[in-house]
């Protein structure tokens, strides 16, 4: 068991775990420190150094992310000195990043955008050379346009760390240093799955879906993903009653995590050929129906084949869409009610 400490932090007496670092004592006790590089569920890499705070003795700031408290520290989020040090991060952030943002897709979401308009930081007061690189567009659902990265590497360590894929790594020295696949490869040359992690993660809008509009107005919704019964927890983004994206969500089974159904799949939900009624085959064409017709028509069907034919001419074909329980309440009705065990599942898409 972890002992208990006791800390200062603006002023409040609180209570943490010993081995916490700040960040997470702050995010517990809803103190908000913002960060550009942090990954919840893995080491600090403290790449982007907005999460800097005033610790009481200490020499120098210290990044919230991987400084662990201690018992009597007394931490400053906010004071004159701090939000000095992260407008200067963020100055120095957009001295060198393309700042298209009402043509970016990412508009609405881009952290880095949040932040500036936050501490009120518009044009950069270190005018320097802007990256040019060319977009990557080869993958089939997003985009990579590295001259709007800033180096925070949540994607590569999110690609090889989270994903265990590794198709993304850093290049160059310097200036010049930036993310790319294995090779100077292009996204779909790489060993990339299309999970769209890195898009989830992505901070700025380097990555970026390739359909997707505006996100200005939009809200989220919490729900769970369709495509299969793992339950992957989800925030659909919904503006004007239509999806425009989705985002994993930080539920038990996929802890943040997509792959590449749930993060780009949700189009089907708005797609002109969807059914939204049944339909009953009727003088030899497709007629709208409604349920209680189409449950009807079923279990006659049911019925008269069992009679003529006896209950193993009918076979069952579950769906990898439905969860465990209905999965199971399927195969129940099957061997309970009709009587026979020919029950399958494609257990995939």
């Amino acid at each position: 068991m972890k002992k208990t400490i006791e800390l200062t932090i603006n002023g409040l007496c609180i209570m943490a775990e010993e081995g916490a670092t700040i960040l997470e004592v702050c995010r517990q006790n809803g103190i908000e420190i913002p960060t550009l590089c942090h990954i919840k569920n893995l080491p600090a890499d403290g790449a982007c150094r907005l999460c800097l705070v005033e610790v009481a003795g200490a020499k120098n700031l210290m990044t919230a992310c991987s400084t662990p408290v201690s018992g009597g520290m007394a931490v400053q989020t906010d004071s004159e000195k701090v939000v000095s040090a992260r407008r200067d991060v963020l100055d120095l952030l957009l001295s060198t990043h393309r700042t298209d943002c009402f043509n970016c897709k990412k508009m609405g979401q881009c952290d880095l955008h949040a932040y500036c308009e936050a501490y009120g930081v518009e044009i950069s007061r270190y005018p320097g050379e802007n990256k040019a690189y060319a977009v990557d567009a080869s993958n089939p659902f997003f985009e990579f346009d590295k001259s709007k990265c800033i180096l925070c590497r949540k994607c590569v360590r999110v690609c090889g760390q989270l994903q265990c894929i590794g198709a993304l790594g850093l290049s160059g020295r310097g200036f010049a240093t930036h993310v790319t696949p294995e090779n100077e490869r292009e996204l779909e040359e790489s060993v990339c799955v299309s999970c769209g992690n890195c898009v989830s993660h992505c901070p700025t809008g380097a990555l970026s879906p390739k359909r997707r509009v505006s996100a200005v107005g939009a809200e989220k919704v919490l729900t769970v993903c369709s495509y299969c019964g793992v339950g992957c927890q989800m925030q659909l983004l919904v503006k004007n009653g239509r999806i425009i994206g989705a985002e994993p969500a930080d539920g038990a089974a996929n802890q943040g995590l997509f792959c590449v159904k749930g993060k780009f799949g949700y189009q089907y939900l708005d797609h002109p050929d969807r059914l939204k009624t049944p339909l009953i085959r009727k003088n030899g064409k497709l007629e709208e129906a409604t349920w209680e017709e189409a449950y009807a028509l079923v279990a006659s069907k049911i019925q008269e084949i069992k009679q003529t034919c006896g209950a193993d001419a009918i076979m069952g074909a579950a769906s990898a869409k439905c969860t465990v329980e209905e999965n199971y309440a399927f195969q129940k009705m099957m061997r309970a009610a009709i009587g026979t065990n020919n029950v399958d599942h494609c257990a995939r898409l």
